[in-house]
């Protein structure tokens, strides 16, 4: 029989699936060994050709420093092999329709949906509850990996200890299988990774919307002392639009006290949402998943993430070293409040970022409330920039006593005001304020240009100016009413 008989993806897979002392793997090392096809079949399957420089091109980097020394390696952040159904077929039972793809359980598994780094997801349904559901796999390569089947234990009790509504749920967990798999609630509809790939920035209702329900989400997990450590679009499931957002996939999830958090150089994260903390290998805490969905942010406002570069260890140099374009450059129509709050997550120090999850969704959730009804709902205080001159009767009015008093302020002097006595006009001056605001009242304050009390004067016309906007606010809510 000719080996090239052999040349197929359902016999590579023996190279991922089966044990390396058995006869099936060597054999099939044999082939490979000797075939070039396959060679280069395996090859493309493991990754593209972009992949592949990447993988060059850092490990050069890595080995050879640019002083021309000796460099410690760095750990490589490439993306998951590619899957097609034809490869997910070899994990799955023979299909009870010839519709179906296989059968895993109880399941059965109608398509794939998509591949990570830990494994598949397919498209299944549960025949004794009859509901759709989504199973993920342990990759094969992985399955015979102790420490990785430990990790995706972890995964689903993690994700299961959390019952949120946005939160993808839990139905069921078997771990002592060939091929470990969890069965999840299913979310019809696209992430939000898809959403942004195929409209770009969203509108400000939509971003305040998906990152209020992502963090109450974060909120719940984080009350449960669990951090994501991956939050990112592509983990962000929009069920029925923007509706419903639900965050999924905590296979990068620990508990908070977890020693391994602290392993120096362990970057399982996807780079371009990774915090500065992550970036550099150090101990991580809830204020991490803060971070990243600043980034999330920052992609819904203008449609690409905030740190790029062409490797990956360019963009871990960003996240640690730089700050990314301002918003506003990138999209005019975000307000200046929410570039703003993007900022304050995107600070390099955690505790300079907004402290909670719990926080920052009431914050969100203000917003939001301003954004739908302006007249009705302000923005928080901390938001806020001071109040603009309304144009008003009285407002201008009183805007003209205070021009008339520093114009008789400056040219007192100068006898620019005829016969009229300088005290008489300082007088009348006082009396016209007192008549709007209780700031100019005190008879001990003598207008005489000198630094102190215009300043004193600016500062209390800012307070008067606050509380007027504030009036013509509420006076503006009553004539609706």
């Amino acid at each position: 029989m000719k080996a090239t008989m052999r040349c197929n993806d359902e016999s590579l897979q023996c190279l991922l699936q089966a044990d390396d002392r058995s006869d099936e793997f060597r054999r099939a090392t044999r082939h490979v060994d000797e075939c070039s096809y396959c060679q280069q079949r395996l090859e493309r399957l493991a990754a593209d050709a972009a992949m592949w420089r990447e993988v060059k091109d850092t490990l050069v980097s890595g080995a050879m420093g640019q002083d021309g020394h000796s460099a410690s390696p760095r750990v490589w952040l490439g993306s998951a092999a590619a899957w097609n159904e034809s490869m997910a077929r070899q994990l799955l039972d023979p299909p009870s329709h010839p519709e179906l793809l296989g059968r895993l359980g109880r399941y059965d598994v109608e398509r794939l949906i998509g591949s990570g780094g830990m494994g598949i997801v397919l498209k299944g349904f549960d025949g004794e509850l009859s509901r759709p559901v989504a199973i993920k796999i342990l990759a094969p390569h992985l399955a015979g990996n102790g420490a990785a089947r430990l990790r995706f234990a972890r995964e689903a009790r993690a994700a299961a200890a959390v019952v949120h509504p946005h939160v993808v749920a839990i139905h069921n967990v078997e771990t002592n299988g060939a091929s470990p798999f969890l069965v999840m609630q299913f979310v019809g509809g696209e992430s939000l990774q898809q959403r942004l790939d195929r409209e770009g920035a969203l509108d400000v209702c939509a971003i305040l919307r998906i990152a209020m329900q992502t963090a109450d989400g974060l909120a719940a997990a984080h009350s449960q002392g669990l951090v994501h450590r991956d939050v990112k679009p592509s983990n962000i499931l929009l069920d029925l639009g923007v509706e419903h957002a639900m965050l999924t996939d905590f296979g990068l999830a620990r508990a908070s006290d977890d020693a391994s958090l602290t392993h120096t150089g362990h970057h399982p994260g996807t780079p371009q949402y990774m915090s500065p903390e992550q970036a550099r290998g150090v101990a991580i805490d809830a204020r991490s998943d803060l971070f990243s969905l600043g980034s999330v942010i920052y992609a819904m406002c203008t449609g690409r993430p905030p740190f790029r570069a062409d490797t990956s260890y360019g963009i871990l140099r960003q996240i640690t070293d730089s700050r990314p374009t301002a918003i506003r450059e990138l999209n005019p129509r975000i307000p200046e409040w929410l570039e703003a709050i993007v900022a304050r997550l995107h600070e390099k120090c955690p505790e300079h970022r907004i402290q909670t999850a719990e926080q920052l969704r009431s914050l969100l959730a203000q917003c939001l409330a301003h954004v739908q009804q302006p007249l009705v709902c302000q923005l928080p205080r901390e938001l806020r920039k001071q109040p603009a001159v309304r144009r008003r009767g009285w407002w201008l009015a009183a805007g003209g006593v205070v021009a008339a008093t520093l114009l008789a302020t400056q040219f007192r002097d100068a006898g620019h005001w005829g016969s009229a006595p300088a005290s008489a006009s300082r007088s009348a001056s006082r009396s016209a304020i007192g008549s709007t605001t209780t700031a100019a009242t005190d008879s001990s304050l003598d207008w005489n240009s000198s630094h102190e009390a215009l300043e004193s004067f600016r500062t209390e016309w800012e307070e008067f100016e606050f509380r007027a906007q504030q009036l013509w606010d509420e006076s503006s809510i009553s004539s609706q009413d």
